[in-house]
């Protein structure tokens, strides 16, 4: 998976946990868009996502900084 599947795998993710636009998701999207995982994990930490959903997104992330340093 290329860096920009992941990104747009996270994406799509987060915009159907997070149906209703709100300031959280704006501002993780926007991480997301400058290429800042680690603005999106601080923006994440905040967010009230149960276990399962911050594995997967943990996941996500991971793979997203994986994709970037190769």
């Amino acid at each position: 998976m290329t860096s920009g599947s992941t990104t747009v795998s996270l994406l799509r993710w987060l915009r159907r946990q997070l149906r209703e636009p709100a300031p959280q998701r704006e501002r993780l999207e926007a991480a997301i868009a400058n290429d800042d995982p680690t603005e999106a994990r601080r923006i994440i930490e905040l967010m009230p996502f149960n276990d399962a959903q911050r594995h997967h997104v943990g996941q996500l992330l991971d793979r997203w900084e994986q994709d970037a340093a190769n």
